[in-house]
């Protein structure tokens, strides 16, 4: 029995192809979270800070 090495090319290509499209695809993902996360972040002023408060 051969082994078809065209069948195992196209086999090992589109793999690699896959492993390449899941990686760029994350990278896309991972940056579109972070920058929702930085703009979802609200920074407390010391006006609205419990640590300004006198009615301790």
């Amino acid at each position: 029995m051969k082994i078809n090495w065209v069948i195992v090319g196209l086999v090992l290509f589109f793999g690699i192809a896959l492993i390449v499209f899941f990686i760029r695809k994350n990278q896309k993902d991972k940056k579109k979270y972070k920058q929702f996360l930085n703009k979802d972040f609200k920074k407390t002023t010391e006006e609205d800070s419990d640590w300004n408060d006198d009615t301790h």
